[in-house]
């Protein structure tokens, strides 16, 4: 039996009907048609279905739908387009931070979050809110160094 739930996705109001027993993930994807939030491991280990709920990072896969009522939520379709790019993207871009691309979103939302909270962050703070976003590609240097730098771009006004 399908429920009602609504909720704020990345600044715009959803109202929609789920199974009470689909996860965030699944409807972000499956019912909203985003798919930059990725499905990797479904049990919270590996960070690609990162989204920011309320303000926190959070682990798309483990949220069941219905805990999303009435909460705020952004994905990596809410930061920034082709054309106007996020300074955390850029950075990434621009510091090669990325290979495959399959963690990227994931990753740029728990450090949206971080930088949301503290835009001046350690090298220490910046790995221990990354440390749940798994990235087989790129090893972790260039996508620490392009955190810092869209952290002093952002102090700075780049968005």
């Amino acid at each position: 039996m399908k429920q009602l739930v609504t909720f704020t996705l990345n600044g715009e109001n959803v109202e929609i009907d789920v199974s009470p027993a689909q996860t965030l993930l699944e409807v972000l994807k499956g019912d909203l048609h985003l798919h930059g939030t990725k499905n990797g491991c479904e049990s919270g280990e590996c960070g690609a279905c990162t989204v920011i709920m309320d303000g926190k990072a959070v682990t798309a896969c483990l949220i069941p739908i219905m805990k999303a009522q009435g909460a705020v939520i952004e994905t990596i379709e809410g930061i920034g387009t082709p054309d106007n790019l996020h300074p955390i993207q850029k950075s990434f871009a621009r510091n090669n931070a990325l290979q495959c691309g399959y963690c990227i979103p994931g990753t740029i939302m728990s450090v949206k979050a971080l930088l949301d909270k503290k835009p001046d962050p350690t090298l220490e703070e910046v790995k221990t809110v990354i440390a749940g976003n798994i990235c087989r590609c790129t090893g972790y240097v260039k996508i620490e160094k392009a955190i810092l730098e869209a952290a002093e771009e952002m102090r700075k006004g780049g968005m």
